[in-house]
């Protein structure tokens, strides 16, 4: 028996109890992105992506089987960052950092296991798993926003004229809007995916192959750019008879199809011939083990493993479970309890408690939203996708421009976020600008990575993941003199009864 087989031996079954062991303790992260598998098509290839790695590892059997597995302990360093980043992740209800680092324990576990010489080997076959990951959701409004670019560039140039506000636009012949599904997004997700796999089995250079990756994503975005274009032109050209439908994603997956078939062959011109793996093609190594280091590196890592949801379980418990109820103040800083000026109202998905009001104080008026979370999780938390000023597909409000400014209040100046709404449900088009800003732990920010950040480091330090989001609006007539007045008069009020609640 060679000393490669023997090995094998000792280490597969250690091999198939680390996955056991992390499937065991991850499985509701497991759970929640097969679920995503389910529900998303943009995400549907996650189902295949771990064949296709398995597929890729049996090409490389024969490599394998005279290669003897040796343990090493570095790989079980990044097993513990990224046990780290998925507690981080998991207290903050963020499925693409938990997910991501569930398949990063997974990787580097096999390869904590079967150490340095086979990780070579193994480096793509198992990093191609990061693709069953669903990211890429962050991607959408600049997607989004480019492609409308695009669009109403390129219909200006065809001499059409265009009335764009946000991300839809007026041409003489009806009326467009960029939507999600729009984006693109599925379209280089795919392609990228697929091109990666591409260029994995195409090429053997390191730059061919990260040259054709990169076309793979620039490709699916200049496409995408195109068909939006071809699209309003069809139903421009046809009086809104073609393209306007369910038909137009269905010419999209066609135009983009053709486009892909075109890019791999011409990628195929530039193949080259890649290895052949036999049972002779490959001396075995001399690699072997002391078992006292095997089972060193076993138990750190099964304690690294079980360490994370360990850790959030405990810190779970410790959490605040009082009910609370925020109701709105009569009044605030000068201002009184007034009607509100709109039936608008923000979206937040369960929040543990909410209040809309409005105040007045002589002729202006504002009106305050505010959504607060305690003990988050992925259904209810209080930064996520879900929670918007407008739903992109609303029938009667938009969200036309975006940006962000400063305020003071609290005796300093602090960066909110900015939005024009416009209203048309009552017949006569009416705009509103509404600022919006979170605030944890007594911290204000108007970032949603920082307000993530703020919320860990909270959890963390014992006091609860409690946070707040804060909405002012006006109408867009006065809204650059109610909007500073009620900040500076009446939010450190409204921010100490926020306080006050967080500590109960």
């Amino acid at each position: 028996m060679s000393p490669a087989n023997n090995n094998w031996k000792a280490i597969a079954p250690i091999l198939l109890g680390a996955l056991g062991l992390i499937g065991y303790f991850y499985w509701d992260t497991f759970s929640e992105m097969t679920g995503t598998w389910w529900r998303s098509q943009t995400y549907t290839h996650g189902f295949v992506v771990p064949i296709i790695s398995a597929w890729l590892i049996w090409q490389k059997r024969a490599l394998f089987s005279r290669m003897a597995p040796a343990p090493a302990f570095w790989p079980v360093l990044i097993v513990a960052a990224f046990t780290f980043i998925w507690l981080i992740g998991e207290l903050t209800a963020i499925n693409a950092l938990t997910q991501f680092s569930l398949i990063a324990i997974v990787v580097f576990s096999a390869l904590a296991i079967l150490g340095s010489a086979i990780s070579k080997e193994l480096a793509f076959p198992l990093g191609f798993l990061f693709f069953a990951v669903p990211i890429g959701d962050f991607l959408l409004p600049n997607l989004m926003e480019w492609t409308a670019d695009f669009t109403v560039s390129a219909l200006r140039l065809s001499n059409i004229p265009v009335y764009r506000e946000g991300q839809s636009f007026v041409i003489p012949s009806g009326h467009w809007s960029v939507v999600e599904a729009c984006s693109g997004i599925r379209y280089m997700i795919a392609s990228v995916t697929v091109g990666t796999l591409y260029a994995y089995l195409t090429y053997t250079s390191l730059r061919r192959r990260l040259t054709f990756v990169l076309i793979s994503f620039l490709v699916p975005l200049i496409a995408n750019w195109l068909r939006a274009y071809l699209i309003v032109m069809l139903g421009h050209l046809s009086g809104n008879k073609l393209a306007v439908g369910v038909d137009h994603l269905i010419y999209g997956w066609i135009f983009f199809g053709v486009v892909i078939a075109i890019m791999f062959a011409i990628g195929m011109r530039w193949s080259e011939p890649l290895p052949i793996y036999t049972s002779d093609s490959a001396l075995p190594s001399k690699a072997t083990f002391e078992y006292r280091h095997l089972w060193l590196v076993v138990i750190v890592l099964a304690i690294t493993i079980i360490g994370g949801p360990v850790a959030e379980n405990a810190l779970r418990r410790s959490s605040n479970n009082t009910d609370l109820t925020i109701t709105s103040p009569a009044e605030a800083g000068g201002w009184l309890l007034s009607q509100s000026p709109t039936g608008w109202k923000p979206r937040f998905v369960n929040p543990s408690s909410e209040y809309q009001a409005a105040f007045n104080k002589g002729d202006q008026t504002v009106g305050v939203y505010v959504a607060y979370y305690r003990n988050q999780n992925y259904g209810h938390k209080l930064v996520a996708s879900t929670n918007v000023l407008v739903m992109s597909d609303d029938p009667d409000w938009q969200n036309v421009t975006a940006g962000k400014t400063n305020v003071e209040f609290d005796n300093v100046n602090q960066e909110v976020r900015t939005a024009e709404l416009l209203n048309r449900s009552t017949g006569n088009v009416e705009r509103y600008v509404a600022w919006r800003w979170y605030r944890i732990n007594g911290q204000i920010t108007a970032s949603d990575i920082k307000a993530k950040l703020l919320t860990a480091l909270s959890i963390l330090s014992g006091r609860g993941d409690d946070g707040a989001a804060i909405v002012l609006y006006a109408p867009k007539s006065e809204s650059s003199q109610s909007l500073p007045i009620f900040a500076r008069d009446a939010i450190p009020q409204i921010h100490r009864a926020l306080d006050e609640i967080a500590g109960k």
